[in-house]
């Protein structure tokens, strides 16, 4: 036996019992709301070729990402995220499709440098992706997916960021600013690097009113009012769109009645080769990264041979998790509801005859297998929090209450002969 084989590699924990059961009700509640408003649900392999990710500007960089071989020798990797892979499919299973096309994934994905949950590498996401449609009204239903998506999850406290890629595209297109230098420039402002972003920036002769606007983008942040700090500004036509663009979409998120969760960040560029427009994150409190980021990406399906328009997000079910605590549930909920034991001399089949009985009204029961008599079953389901024990024995079966020993009648609707021979269908 090696001396690894009692340990998981680092960033891919087991999840037990009570972690495991929140988790699959989250996942749960997540699909029934999505599939409620008319997405449908799709799984992609965990394992795909790397080519499928081999492309710039890509959520995940090759480094990221767990790769191996197959037989032939060709580059395999574990799926480091899933809108990709939706993209594969939209552009070869339903390439004569029209659109939209809307779609959801529960699953999970791997990469060695995912931060959030505990920098987990192996982790499970949620999310959508309409598919076909370029319009804001799109947008703004994604968002407010989204919305109540946290909601589904359990989450009272959450704020969306809103931004626009095409505004800080538009800003450097006007400075003339080196796109390596732009990139740099992108990743200082949504570090807030102030420092670092003023002597960069001051690298270049731009006009003074250029200037201060790009030093200010960290700072543009805020409810829908901060854009009136933008008025006045001499503006190009590409940024003035991209402003457009975000305030239609907002006004939407408005009438909906979601303006309490969103809010405008200009200073939010997340990687310019990958999206191309509107962009979004979502935050609460107790975790210190976004549990939830998405954005329109118009030119991803284009890459697989499909010219369709695109947006989506995706959701970490671990970080909701972490930001839920152990409060999540009211308190830790026990194996089951009923134990079932045996009287001596009675057999396996009136235990299960009895299980049978209680199950569609006590909910959850569970059979001992231990042979325990009344004094070691009320000691287990004391430790197990187990509030019942149901005896099955000759004649009528007893229902005890765990927590005092007290024999209790049994609900209304539980016949009490079913220890008594019949069919075990």
């Amino acid at each position: 036996m090696g001396k690894w084989s009692i340990y998981t590699p680092d960033g891919i924990p087991d999840i037990l019992f009570k972690e495991c059961r929140e988790k699959r009700v989250m996942e749960e509640r997540i699909r029934h709301h999505l599939m409620s408003f008319g997405y449908q649900e799709i799984e992609t392999p965990t394992i795909e070729f790397y080519d499928v990710f081999d492309r710039e500007g890509g959520l995940a960089t090759q480094e990221a990402m767990f790769k191996f071989f197959d037989q032939e020798g060709r580059i395999l990797v574990l799926r480091p995220d899933f809108t990709v892979p939706v993209a594969r499919i939209a552009a070869t299973r339903l390439k004569e499709g029209d659109g939209p096309c809307r779609v959801f994934y529960v699953g999970n994905a791997f990469r060695y440098d995912e931060k959030g949950g505990g920098k987990r590498r192996e982790f499970t996401q949620a999310g959508v992706e309409l598919l076909g449609a370029g319009t804001v009204e799109a947008d703004a239903e994604v968002i407010a997916r989204a919305v109540y998506c946290l909601k589904a999850a359990g989450l009272k406290e959450f704020q969306i960021d809103i931004g626009q890629v095409e505004f800080f595209k538009g800003l450097m297109e006007e400075a003339g600013i080196h796109p390596s230098d732009a990139e740099e420039i992108r990743i200082l402002i949504d570090k807030k690097d102030f420092l670092g972003l003023k002597d960069l920036v001051r690298g270049y002769e731009l006009e003074p009113g250029l200037q201060e606007l790009i030093l200010e983008l960290p700072r543009i942040f805020g409810p829908a009012s901060v854009l009136e700090r933008l008025a006045g500004r001499r503006l190009n036509q590409r940024c003035r769109k991209a402003l457009r663009n975000l305030t239609e979409v907002y006004e939407i998120l408005k009438e909906y009645g979601l303006v309490r969760h969103v809010s405008i960040d200009l200073g939010m560029v997340s990687s310019l080769n990958y999206y191309t427009g509107l962009i979004f994150k979502g935050f609460t409190l107790g975790v210190p990264y976004p549990v939830l980021s998405g954005g329109r990406y118009d030119t991803l399906l284009g890459t697989f041979g499909k010219s369709w328009p695109a947006t989506g997000f995706s959701m970490g079910i671990n970080l909701m998790q972490m930001a839920l605590g152990t409060g999540s549930a009211e308190q830790e909920e026990g194996e089951a509801e009923v134990l079932i034991i045996r009287e001596t001399g009675q057999s396996c089949a009136a235990a299960f005859r009895l299980a049978a009985s209680l199950q569609p009204v006590m909910g959850r029961v569970q059979a001992d297998v231990l042979g325990y008599d009344l004094q070691a079953a009320l000691h287990f389901a004391r430790n197990r929090r187990i509030p019942w024990i149901a005896v099955a024995k000759a004649g009528r079966p007893v229902l005890v209450r765990a927590e005092t020993g007290q024999i209790e009648p049994f609900p209304a609707g539980i016949r009490e002969d079913t220890t008594e021979g019949g069919d075990l269908e």
